[in-house]
This record gives C-alpha cells, structure tokens and sequence, in this order.
C-alpha cells in the first residue's frame, strides 16, 4: 500500500477517537495561561502512543518527538494551539462547555485533537520516512504576549532546531474537505492602544467652565484615523479601529475624563514602527492644543504572519496530491491576527486554513461567537493530510 494511502486508511481508523478528544477538550476549556489540565491530558494521550514528549514548555505547553529513520536528517515541526475564550456558549451539543463564561470559540480544540491524531498517524508510520517531527502544542494563542514568543524564548525552536513550521486554524466560511492557502503576506500585526483623556468637568450647561474630555476624545478619533488615509502608503494594508470609549458623564454632566481602547494593525514593519510615532505626535498635540493630559499607552502585540513562499508552493503541491487541486483554495489577506507569527519570524512556515464549516448541518456560525461549531468530518481530513504534508517536507 502507497503511503498516502495508508495514511489516509489511518486518519479514517482514527476519527471517531479524535472527535472524542476533540468533544472533551470542547467540554473542559480552559483560558489562556490557564490550560492547565489541558496540557495534562495532551501529555497523557501522548504517552499512552508512545511518544516522546516534555510537559512543561511555557507553563503548560507539551512538546513530543516521533523520530523516523536517521532522525536527525531533517526536523519539521508541526504546531497547534490550545486555549479558549471568554464567551458563553450557546450552542445545545452534548459536548457543550462545562465552564460557565468559557469556550473553545476559536477552534482550539480542534487543532490540538487532530495534532494528536496527526501525532498518533507519524508514530505508526515512522519507519517510512526520515527525519524527526517536532510537536508543538502551545498554551495562550489569545492573549498577549502569546505563547508562542514565550516558547520561543524557552527554547522550543532549539535541541533539536526545526528548518520550518506548520499549522493549520478551522475556518467556517471554507465547507469541511478543503483547504485554503496563501503564500506570502497573511495576517496582519496587531497592537492595542488605550488612552486616557484628563479634562475638566462640570455642569453641561457650562461648558465654557470645563476643559471637555468627550469632544477633546472626538477630535483624537478623528485625527488618528489620518494616520490610515493621509501618513500610510494605500498599497499597505492598515487598519486602526477604537472599540471601546467610556465617559461617564450624564445629559447634562461633562466628566473630568474619557478612556478609549482600540486597535492598530498592518503588514509592514517599518511603517508600523513610524506610524506608532504619529500616533503619539497627534494625541500628544491634540492634547496640548485643547488643554488636556493624556496617557497613551501602545502596546506592542503579535507582527504580521508571513508564509514563507518557497515553502507554501511546495506544501501547496503536497496538499493538491493529497485532497486533490479542485480542494485547495486561493484565500485573500486577513487583518486578524495570530501568535503563528512568531514562528514564521523566526524559520520558514506554512499557515493555512482548515475547512470546517457546513450549511446544510447549519454549522455557519463564525469563530468568536457563541454559537461556533465544527463540522467534525473535517477531524479526518486534518489528521491525514497534516502528517502527509510534514512527511513529505522531511523527504524534500
């Protein structure tokens, strides 16, 4: 039998045990920074393949190796995630989350099941192939800094050192038996900034008494979304959305300040070093010009995710073997943002999206929302073609 195929005859073999984990891991979330039963289990089914592993990377991360022949040929290293959201799920399933205010919305239950049905695939098939794969299993993908910087500075990338990445993320708007892949530039960089505007309260029918927070906020809103459409180049995708302003003040009372928090994302990181300069020059003069105080505070997140192209293209051929080319889609540019990015900083990587989404079973529902699902066929196809795909990267 060709190896594809056993591969594929494995990852059928194996489904009804990943949806199980995946159900269970589903039911028992746990926030970022917080996995920590998680992380135990994952080590557990680990042990009980047989596979070498560390528990323990960045608190709870897991890291396993299954080496093939003359395992230190090559090393690919192959990533998921395994943290959740606070979000209340709505959803009526027998695997609803058990945690009130706590639940797998992004799909990290997903990706940390099928990279132990990846893992469980390898282990069987490891005297046919040369190399060592590397397992990442990373805690925190949703809250800053992000795991993967903080097992990047423990060292996951280093003893043995991978010559590249790969990871996968569910996407309910691609129907489960395809995947979508971009080459290039993906996902954008994400910082958060929060400010504070002093003022001067009072009455609001006496507003020449106040220095006024509100209209001073409206202003800054105003002019840093010049920033965007007057100081960045149009060809470099950028985006600065304020989400949250809080004033506090009444119909008729002016509050003494106003706190606003947004977000500043692109794909360039020069531009978003100079535009986190402009940012600062214009709420500073705003500030000075109408006479409040303001804290301004950018914090510097996630950068940008970029897919290594030598790589994608070759990653892209194996995929196309293995779903066939009609099942492997073009997908545009996203400014969401994803701690991915790190890695693909550090060594070449692959990123691509996993399709799991199904209209006729009305599995629809967008990932951060409370009534995000998956459609639990598409468990098989991501345990098969991720072993596939680090299979065929070690022999290349």
């Amino acid at each position: 039998m060709e190896l594809k195929d056993r591969i594929k005859q494995l990852s059928k073999s194996y489904h009804k045990e990943i949806v199980a984990i995946r159900r269970h891991l589903h039911a028992n979330p746990e926030l970022s920074y917080e996995e920590v039963e998680t992380g135990k289990f994952i080590s557990s089914t680990l042990s009980q393949y047989g596979i070498e592993h560390e528990h323990g990377c960045a608190e709870n991360g897991v890291v396993g190796l299954i080496k093939g022949r003359n395992p230190d040929k090559k090393i690919i290293a192959l990533r998921a995630d395994m943290d959740a959201l606070p979000i209340l799920e709505a959803n009526d399933v027998p695997y609803k989350s058990k945690k009130e205010g706590v639940m797998h919305a992004c799909g990290h239950d997903a990706h940390s099941s099928s990279l132990l049905g990846t893992a469980r695939i390898l282990n069987e098939v490891k005297d046919q192939f040369e190399g060592t794969v590397k397992l990442i299993f990373q805690p925190a993908e949703e809250k800053f800094p992000g795991g993967a910087s903080i097992m990047i500075k423990e060292g996951v990338l280093r003893n043995p050192a991978p010559v590249g990445i790969i990871g996968q993320h569910v996407h309910p708007p691609l129907e489960a038996g395809k995947i979508g892949m971009k080459a290039g530039m993906y996902m954008a960089s994400a910082d958060e900034l929060y400010l504070t505007v002093h003022g001067q309260g009072g009455h609001g029918a006496l507003p020449q008494d106040c220095v006024d927070p509100v209209v001073i906020t409206a202003h800054i809103i105003t002019a840093l979304q010049q920033v965007v459409s007057r100081k960045s180049d149009p060809t470099t995708p950028t985006v600065l959305t304020f989400g949250k302003v809080i004033a506090n003040g009444a119909t008729n009372v002016i509050p003494n300040k106003v706190y606003l928090e947004g977000t500043f994302r692109t794909m360039d990181e020069k531009w978003r070093a100079e535009a986190h300069e402009h940012m600062e020059k214009i709420v500073n003069m705003v500030g000075e010009s109408m006479g409040a105080k303001i804290d301004f505070l950018i914090k510097k997140g996630y950068p940008f995710l970029i897919n290594n192209e030598t790589m994608t293209h070759k990653v892209r051929q194996y995929a196309e073997a293995y779903l066939g080319k009609e099942n492997v889609v073009d997908l545009p540019i996203r400014m969401t943002a994803e701690d991915f990015a790190y890695y693909s900083h550090e060594i070449p990587g692959v990123f691509y999206r996993l399709g799991t989404g199904n209209p006729s079973k009305g599995i629809t529902s967008p990932v951060h929302t409370t009534t995000f699902d998956i459609d639990e066929s598409s468990l098989e196809l991501s345990t098969g073609l991720m072993a596939w795909l680090a299979i065929k990267e070690l022999s290349n």
